[in-house]
């Protein structure tokens, strides 16, 4: 799962609270990361814990760039937790692993500053 960024797009239309909510987004432990050789741009596969609750869950990140496989394990991440799975190749993506584009255009990870307990929900 990627959104392609557009620089040059203006501000998305204004949404409701409630909209906003519908949107699960939690932080989870990478606990594995793998080469993902058949993702259609370069990519890994990501192995994140959310706890308890949300449990062990699979992604596709577009990370290679700014992020070596050994640096990845222990890592916290933001994920969307509540989209429907999607087949990448032989991978099947659970949840979007969140970023911003670096200036060039490169995925830098959304990560809390200090550690937080798996599986909370930003607000």
């Amino acid at each position: 799962m990627h959104a392609r960024h557009d620089p040059a797009a203006g501000a998305s239309p204004t949404i409701g609270f409630d909209d906003f909510l519908r949107v699960d987004i939690r932080v989870g432990t990478i606990v594995e990361a793998q080469p993902f050789p058949e993702a259609r741009w370069p990519a890994y596969k990501l192995i994140i814990d959310f706890g308890p609750v949300i449990g062990i869950k699979c992604s596709s990140a577009q990370i290679t760039d700014h992020y070596a496989l050994a640096d990845l394990p222990g890592m916290q991440v933001a994920a969307v937790v509540n989209f429907p799975p999607r087949q990448i190749g032989p991978v099947k993506s659970e949840v979007l692993t969140l970023g911003f584009p670096d200036a060039a255009g490169k995925v830098v990870l959304v990560q809390p500053t200090t550690p937080v307990p798996n599986g909370g929900r930003l607000f």
